[in-house]
């Protein structure tokens, strides 16, 4: 599979579909693993980073969930194809710099993703679409455990899983969820969750995770702390934290719905209509008119457009995603120019 093969392919977790996918896009849960007795990837050599991706490497090969992916070196791809991957949430911007021993390794469905010498020797990552947290740990414990029998990770009794980073040791675990708020940001309310939301020691970030702001009503919530703290605890208190979330989110919905559906109503079809008509729009503005058709298409006021359409569009105005679509560089204004191409063609427009 090369990159060029994902450029038109739905990864499964932009496919809309799941538990309250109406309003969680997609459940991601990442574990930090670490080969014992060998220095952290910040700190090894070259040579050394080059042993511990042949390592890994030699283990993936001999366990089934990994016989459909694909191993990309970072070497090996350009700085465009390196984005390209950032934007399809498969790998960090950390990992696209210093591509010495650095590797990532892809699913077909895109549902599991390694990074192989980011800040840790291996992140493993696993996504699902909707609210599907139990579904989303139960494959990817089922890949740590094979992994286990493989290679011989750091890990201490009193700490358990030795990190790069303090804030992970414990389970070295990361359950996220990414989720579409557009009607608390309306009503005024996202500060006041944000808010609460910090308080239960709870990280709120934006569509691409970690120094990131939200755009385009979207969120990603994830737990700070995984020490001291059990898998099974983590996951049950990101699901308590997230039910509540969407309850919110439904409430200030049908808020929306009764205060006045006609201008509701309104503002979706103009935001599709220069969706369908622009030739010409920047990425910030086409994340916002996404957010407000995204609701549409979940309140049954649009019924034209397939939720998932509205997804894949997230990641495919993306800079890097336009410049494979086109096959060469493009200048800013010359994206603006394709990123409304790209959407005419989608919804249909003229």
């Amino acid at each position: 599979m090369n990159l060029e093969d994902l450029i038109h392919h739905t990864g499964e977790w932009l496919r809309g579909t799941g538990p309250n996918s109406n309003i969680v896009m997609s459940s991601r849960i990442r574990l930090a693993r670490n080969i014992e007795k060998v220095p952290f990837p910040s700190r090894a050599s070259k040579e050394v980073l080059i042993e511990i991706l042949h390592a890994i490497e030699e283990a993936i090969s001999q366990i089934d969930y990994f016989k459909d992916s694909t191993l990309y070196r970072m070497s090996d791809l350009d700085n465009i194809d390196k984005q390209f991957l950032v934007e399809r949430h498969l790998m960090s911007h950390e990992h696209a710099s210093h591509t010495d021993g650095k590797a990532l390794l892809i699913s077909k469905e895109e549902v599991l993703s390694v990074m192989v010498n980011e800040e840790d020797h291996m992140r493993i990552q696993v996504m699902q679409s909707g609210f599907n947290l139990e579904k989303t740990w139960k494959i990817i414990n089922a890949i740590d455990d094979k992994l286990s029998k493989k290679l011989r990770f750091a890990f201490s009794s009193n700490w358990g899983y030795l990190t790069a980073c303090p804030t992970n040791t414990g389970t070295a675990m990361r359950g996220s969820v990414m989720l579409h708020l557009p009607a608390l940001v309306m009503t005024k309310q996202i500060n006041k969750v944000l808010s609460a939301i910090a308080k239960l020691s709870f990280a709120s970030r934006g569509f691409y995770g970690e120094g990131t702001q939200a755009k385009g009503n979207i969120y990603q919530i994830s737990n700070q702390v995984s020490l001291g703290h059990s898998e099974e605890d983590i996951l049950q208190n990101i699901n308590g934290l997230i039910r509540q979330v969407i309850e919110q989110e439904e409430q200030a919905r049908q808020a929306l719905l009764l205060q006045n559906k006609h201008m509701l109503a309104d503002k979706i079809f103009r935001s599709l209509g220069v969706l369908k008509n622009a030739h010409i729009i920047s990425s910030q503005e086409t994340i916002e008119l996404l957010s407000m058709v995204r609701m549409g298409i979940d309140l049954g006021i649009i019924d034209s457009i397939d939720r998932q359409v509205i997804n894949t569009l997230f990641i495919m105005i993306q800079p890097a995603h336009l410049q494979k679509i086109e096959g060469k560089r493009l200048t800013v204004s010359a994206r603006d120019v394709k990123r409304a191409s790209v959407i005419r063609e989608k919804l249909g427009g003229f």
